[in-house]
């Protein structure tokens, strides 16, 4: 796939979407909804607002040719699946644990920019990968906790993981061709009926009382948050995305320090550094991290 030159602040609106995806977790737990449901409306509320902001930037929203709409089909499918799985999990385990098995689609993403690099990792770029991992390891370990009562929940959100590591696949094939905005509008219309459906068939509740956190939910996760990250899976390769995603931990013990005065440790903020020196030393040899034989998309 070919990447044109990209914005100066392209990368700085890549983080923007991790930080406003990090707030995703806590605003699952302020809606007074059943979890599947946040995730039908906050990809319901989010479609008007996608279509407005698509048509003041100039990103005609339109119907795809018929190959695109079956991969983009697909990528709602992994992505509905992971809103439901990763929702519900969040209510059922500790914050720090869904947090971390949530962020397995960074690593998914991560293993399919080396396998388009058709290469092992080296120098920098093998050093940024270590720094990242570990990073979020150090990060998370103060909150990480395998129990019997946890199980459920760190089981649906490491297969949430998993599921949002196809849907980031998916998307970044078709970003070659389409721009950002008619993607994620065609994913986000296809990603409704399904999580509505699991919903009902789940017997929670779905009308809110209080339509304040699914609306923060779904403009800073789905429009901010998504609409960013789609934009950046046509922008960097995959591999620097993938690391990129892992800032989200910590992100998440930041607001889990602002919003339930949990302890930051010498260890979370090593973890935050190590991710951050990743961040940093993976934009050093971009040139590097492209596909040694592209084809044309």
């Amino acid at each position: 796939m070919d990447r044109k030159p990209h914005h100066p602040l392209a990368f700085a609106a890549l983080l923007l979407g991790n930080v406003a995806l990090a707030f995703g977790p806590w605003l699952v737990r302020l809606a007074d909804t059943g979890p599947v449901a946040a995730g039908f409306w906050r990809v319901t509320l989010a479609l008007p607002f996608l279509w407005v902001v698509a048509i003041t930037v100039k990103q005609k929203p339109h119907w795809p040719r018929r190959t695109l709409v079956w991969v983009i089909f697909g990528a709602a499918t992994f992505y509905a699946l992971d809103l439901a799985a990763w929702n519900a999990g969040i209510r059922l385990t500790k914050l720090g644990n869904a947090t971390l098995f949530g962020n397995v689609g960074s690593f998914v993403l991560v293993a399919w920019g080396l396998w388009l690099a058709r290469r092992w990792p080296r120098g920098l770029q093998a050093l940024a990968i270590i720094l990242a991992v570990g990073g979020a390891a150090l990060l998370m370990g103060g909150s990480y906790e395998l129990s019997a009562r946890h199980v459920r929940g760190d089981l649906l959100t490491l297969f949430a993981g998993l599921l949002y590591g196809g849907y980031l696949v998916l998307i970044e094939r078709v970003r070659g061709e389409l721009e950002p905005l008619p993607v994620l509008l065609v994913a986000t219309l296809f990603a409704v009926p399904p999580l509505f459906i699991i919903s009902l068939a789940s017997g929670e509740q779905l009308w809110p009382r209080d339509w304040t956190p699914l609306l923060i939910f779904a403009l800073s996760s789905q429009v901010l948050g998504q609409g960013l990250l789609v934009y950046a899976l046509g922008t960097f390769p995959p591999l620097i995305v993938g690391l990129a995603l892992l800032t989200q931990p910590a992100i998440s013990a930041l607001i889990g320090w602002l919003a339930y005065r949990e302890t930051l440790s010498a260890l979370d903020w090593l973890g935050a550094a190590a991710i951050a020196a990743a961040l940093v030393l993976v934009r050093l040899p971009e040139k590097a991290l492209q596909p040694a034989a592209e084809s044309p998309s």
